[in-house]
């Protein structure tokens, strides 16, 4: 992970410090950790980004893949960067080939290349212009993301120390990189690791902590001002899939799934039937509200929704829990002004599934689109602006002060020429059967392109995101108009 935070460190004023600390060595381990891990990054305890990281084995040895996006503000300044990353490396983790795209303030570049004999033939892409480098080396050179795994795979006696050349994608350069192993020490969470200090970044000390397995615990510098710290997906899974819902910059690349063949005039769609890969198998299939889920087999799902699902033996869903006519966090539907408003648009609806589309547009019209989230029903309602899920939300709120049984529901919707984003919407329970609705778009019923994967608003629905997103692929396997 050490190219995200070189990304932080670049634009901070950092003071080296330093510990002492000795315990007996560790074991030795025989393999990087083939696993995936998240990472948060926070500068001053504050929230900044994350980071994926995948080590998986290769024929050649192991290959390393990452992705992670940092947006901050210091001193005024702010500055936003996206990373993507994938290092082939040996099984001593020596660099074999590597690609890396990196946006630093909407400026994008991409750089790749392969290690023959003893140099680095890349090619840097930047500015339109595309241009050919070679750098030369003696012995082997190795990329961040191996640097913490290194001394484990060797030896990690406390006061060991090692010498290694590191590839820096950023400044295209090998640089000279001095790891130090001090020894035991628990992390600031009380973990039991082993801690690391290298020299990777000018000007100051970065300390690791690592576990008997090689998986980072934690990076810190000065003393905790910025830190890169491994997280329980479940906890990240909140944080990551509101910037997805956002369809925020820094995450806009990573959770955009491509969908093979694209879909042409997918507002004309009547049905739609897709295939989406790399599915998490614990989740939830869920039904209703024009959808049809199943399973053809482990790691993937089938959603069929419009005409197909209208033609289908749908079962009638059970009457809807109190819950959904109910005031709950963020969506206020017992609020002077959101009961007020509801009763407003009432007055002109003669039926239900009238009122449900009439509140569905007064809501698209009465909210400007941002990337921001405009927070509960009632500070969009006084705001008048909001994300996907300001609109589920107020258009929720609404519906239940009109007695329409209403839910939030997330998931994935075609944007023309783009491909899936993830994105929030709405379902109300109207004569028997639960409609889909997006007052975000002033659909009713939204169009066939909108695949449910996750039901609730609340930060612990939204979690199970992460265990799909950047993962999953979607095959379009039928088409209606």
């Amino acid at each position: 992970m050490t190219s995200i935070i070189k990304f932080v460190i670049a634009f901070t004023v950092l003071v080296c410090t330093g510990t002492n600390v000795c315990a007996a060595p560790p074991k030795k381990i025989d393999q990087p950790p083939l696993a995936e891990q998240w990472f948060g990054i926070y500068v001053d305890t504050d929230r900044v980004g994350f980071y994926r990281q995948i080590i998986t084995e290769s024929p050649e040895g192991y290959q390393m893949d990452g992705y992670g996006s940092v947006r901050m503000k210091v001193m005024g300044f702010s500055k936003d960067a996206t990373i993507r990353e994938t290092y082939l490396v040996s099984k001593g983790l020596g660099m074999r080939s590597f690609d890396v795209e990196q946006t630093v303030n909407g400026a994008s570049s991409r750089v790749s290349g392969k290690v023959v004999g003893g140099s680095i033939r890349l090619k840097n892409e930047a500015g339109g212009k595309t241009t050919n480098k070679q750098l030369k080396f003696k012995g082997e050179v190795f990329p961040g993301p191996a640097l913490n795994i290194y001394p484990l795979m060797r030896d990690a006696s406390p006061g060991k120390s090692y010498k290694l050349l590191a590839f820096d994608p950023e400044e295209l350069k090998i640089k000279d990189v001095k790891i130090s192993v001090l020894g035991e020490e628990n992390t600031p969470a009380g973990l039991p690791a082993i801690k690391l200090r290298n020299n990777l970044y000018p000007f100051v000390n970065n300390d690791i902590w690592i576990d008997s397995h090689g998986n980072t615990l934690m990076e810190s510098v000065r003393e905790g001002l910025v830190v890169t710290k491994r997280e329980d997906p479940k906890l990240l899974g909140a944080f990551i899939g509101n910037l997805a819902l956002a369809k925020k910059d820094l995450i806009y690349d990573f959770s955009l799934v491509r969908a093979e063949p694209p879909i042409r005039d997918s507002k004309k769609l009547t049905a739609l039937a897709v295939k989406i890969s790399g599915w998490n198998d614990a989740l939830p299939l869920l039904q209703e509200g024009g959808q049809l889920a199943e399973k053809p087999g482990a790691g993937s799902v089938v959603i069929k929704t419009g005409s197909f699902v209208q033609t289908a033996q749908e079962s009638k869903p059970a009457q809807p829990a109190e819950a959904y006519l109910k005031p709950a966090d963020k969506i206020e539907s017992d609020a002077p002004e959101i009961v007020a408003q509801a009763k407003t648009v009432a007055a002109t609806a003669k039926k239900q599934e009238e009122l449900a589309r009439a509140l569905a547009s007064w809501t698209a019209e009465w909210l400007k689109d941002s990337v921001d989230d405009g927070g509960s029903a009632v500070e969009s309602f006084k705001s008048r602006s909001g994300n996907c899920q300001t609109h589920a939300r107020l258009y929720t709120a609404l519906a239940r002060a009109a007695g329409i049984p209403t839910r939030f529901v997330s998931g994935l919707v075609y944007m023309e020429g783009k491909g899936f984003l993830y994105h929030s919407w709405a379902e109300s329970y109207i004569g028997d059967r639960w409609l889909s609705l997006d007052p975000t778009y002033n659909q009713f019923p939204s169009d066939p392109t909108h695949l449910k994967l996750l039901e609730g608003h609340l930060p612990e629905n939204m979690a199970p995101i992460i265990s799909i997103i950047g993962r999953i692929k979607i095959d379009v396997l039928e088409t209606r108009y």
